[in-house]
C-alpha cells in the first residue's frame, strides 16, 4: 500500500519535526508552508492523503478543504486544529473532511488517523479502477485479459483466427475461458453481426442429433418448419461445445455434412448450402484426440485449421489478483455493496490455491466476499491457515512467479528476488520447488 501524505503547516519547526516523524514511520512526505502551493499537482487521481493545519497565513485549513473536496470529494483530509478552531472543525466534518485532531497531537493517534485515511483512500482508488476497468472491457471479455505470457499469445491468435475466418479447435481444461475465446472470435471476426450458435455437444443425443443440427420441415401449404442449428448459424459461427462428447455415428455423420458442405433438413425439396465458421472444443489434449482412434479423424481434420489452447488458471497466476478484483467488482455492482478490500488471506488464497476449478471457482470465491463470506468462513477455526502458513504459501509463489518470469534460470530468480545463494536454495527445498519445472 502506498503511503504517501501531502503536510500542509506554516509553522516551519513544527512542519519539520511532523515530516521527520512521518519518515521513520515509512511514510513519504510532500510538506508544504501554504494551502495555494499545496493545491499544485493534486488531482483526482492523487493517492495520497492530505494533513493540514487550519490556522494559515492567505488560504486558511478550511478553505484549503473545500478546494480539495472540489477536486475530489473522496479525497481524505485530516485537519490539525487549536482548540479554538475546534467549531471550524466540525464544519469541516460535515461538509466532508476525514477527521480532525487537536493539538497538540500525540504519535501514535497521528499515525492511526493516517493509516486509517490511506486505507481509506487506496480502498477508494482501486474501486475506481475496477469500475473502470469494467466499463473498458464490457464489449471486451475481461477473462481474456492479463499480462501473462500465455494469454498474451492467445489474444493474438484469436485475433488472427477471427480475422481469417477459418475453423477453430479450441483445447484446455473445464472452465479454462474457451466458450469466452469462441464468443471473442465471434465478436471480432467479419461475421459478428450475425448468430453465434453454441451447441453444447454432450447433451445431445443420437435420436435429436439430425434433428437438432438439421431442423426439418413439413410440405404443404399448411407445412410447419423446424429451425436447425445449423440454419441457424448461417453466415455466423457455429460453436461445437465438447465435440468429443459426440458418439461416433454423431461424429462421422457431422464429418460427411462438413465435407458436402451442404445440408438437407428433413423433408426438404434441395439442400442448403452451409456458410458458417467453425469453432469446436475439447478438454482432451488434441494429440490424444487424433491419435486414439475414438474420434473420427475426418472430423478431427475438418474442425483443427488452428488449434488454440486456452491456460488453465494454475498457467496464468500473474493475472488471478485481476480477475478476482474484476469477478468481486461485478458481483458487489450487481448486490450494489461496496467492494471489501483485499486482505492478506485473501491475497495468500489467491497466491497459493491451485484452482482446479479454474474461472468459475474464481468467481465462485469473489462473490462469497462479496456477500459477506470470507476466504475461510466456511470452514472450522481449526482448519483455517495460520499466518505461518499464509506467509508461507505467500513465500512459495514469489518464489515460483520469479522462476516462471526467468524461465528457470535459478541465478536470474535469485537476483530478482534480492536473496542469497544459499537462502534461495534453502527456501527451494522447504516449498519442494524445482527450477527445472520452469523452463521453457
Amino acid at each position: 500500500m502506498t503511503r504517501l501524505v501531502r503536510l500542509v503547516d506554516d509553522d516551519d519547526d513544527l512542519r519539520a519535526a511532523q515530516v521527520q516523524t512521518l519518515q521513520l514511520a515509512g511514510w513519504q512526505v510532500e510538506d508544504y508552508a501554504q494551502a495555494a502551493l499545496a493545491l499544485r499537482g493534486i488531482k483526482r487521481d492523487y493517492p495520497g492523503v492530505v494533513l493540514s493545519d487550519v490556522r494559515m497565513p492567505g488560504m486558511d485549513g478550511f478553505q484549503f478543504f473545500e478546494h480539495l473536496h472540489k477536486i475530489d470529494p473522496d479525497l481524505p483530509v485530516i485537519l490539525l486544529t487549536g482548540h479554538g478552531d475546534v467549531r471550524m472543525a466540525v464544519a469541516a466534518l460535515k461538509a466532508g473532511a476525514y477527521d480532525f485532531l487537536t493539538k497538540p497531537v500525540g504519535r501514535d493517534v497521528l499515525l492511526a488517523a493516517l493509516n486509517r485515511a490511506s486505507s481509506a483512500r487506496q480502498l477508494v482508488l482501486e474501486n475506481r479502477d475496477l469500475r473502470q476497468a469494467r466499463h473498458d472491457a464490457a464489449d471486451d471479455f475481461p477473462e481474456l485479459a492479463g499480462g501473462s505470457e500465455v494469454m498474451i499469445h492467445l489474444r493474438a491468435a484469436l485475433d488472427r483466427v477471427a480475422e481469417a475466418g477459418g475453423s477453430a479447435l479450441l483445447t484446455g481444461p473445464d472452465g479454462a475461458g474457451k466458450l469466452v475465446v469462441a464468443r471473442a472470435i465471434h465478436r471480432r471476426g467479419p461475421r459478428r453481426a450475425r448468430s453465434f450458435v453454441h451447441l453444447a455437444c454432450d447433451a445431445m443425443d443420437d435420436a435429436r442429433f439430425e434433428a437438432d443440427l438439421l431442423g426439418g420441415e413439413t410440405p404443404g401449404p399448411r407445412g410447419t418448419r423446424q429451425t436447425g442449428q445449423l440454419e441457424r448459424a448461417q453466415r455466423g459461427v457455429l460453436f461445437l461445445d465438447r465435440v468429443d462428447a459426440l458418439s461416433p455415428g454423431m461424429q462421422a455423420r457431422l464429418a460427411a455434412i462438413l465435407e458436402a458442405g451442404e445440408f438437407w433438413p428433413a423433408g426438404a425439396a434441395a439442400p442448403r448450402a452451409m456458410d458458417v465458421q467453425l469453432l469446436a472444443s475439447t478438454a482432451t489434449d488434441p494429440l490424444r484426440l487424433a491419435g486414439d482412434g475414438q474420434f473420427d479423424a475426418r472430423l478431427f481434420y475438418r474442425l483443427s485449421g488452428t488449434i488454440l489452447a486456452v491456460p488453465s488458471l494454475a498457467e496464468r497466476r500473474e493475472d488471478i489478483p485481476a480477475l478476482y478484483r474484476h469477478f468481486l467488482l461485478a458481483a458487489c455492482a450487481r448486490l450494489d455493496r461496496p467492494a471489501p478490500p483485499m486482505t492478506g488471506a485473501v491475497r495468500a488464497r489467491l497466491a497459493g490455491h491451485g484452482w482446479p476449478g479454474n474461472l468459475p471457482e474464481l468467481r465462485g470465491l469473489a462473490e462469497s466476499q462479496a456477500v459477506g463470506v470470507t476466504p475461510f468462513d466456511a470452514t472450522g477455526t481449526a482448519d483455517r491457515p495460520g499466518l505461518s502458513d499464509l506467509v508461507a504459501t505467500y513465500e512459495a509463489e514469489l518464489i515460483r512467479d520469479a522462476l516462471r518470469i526467468e524461465g528457470g534460470n535459478a541465478t536470474a530468480a535469485m537476483g530478482r528476488l534480492q536473496l542469497p545463494r544459499k537462502t534461495f536454495y534453502d527456501k527451494l527445498a522447504r516449498h519442494g520447488i524445482r527450477p527445472t519445472d520452469f523452463r521453457r
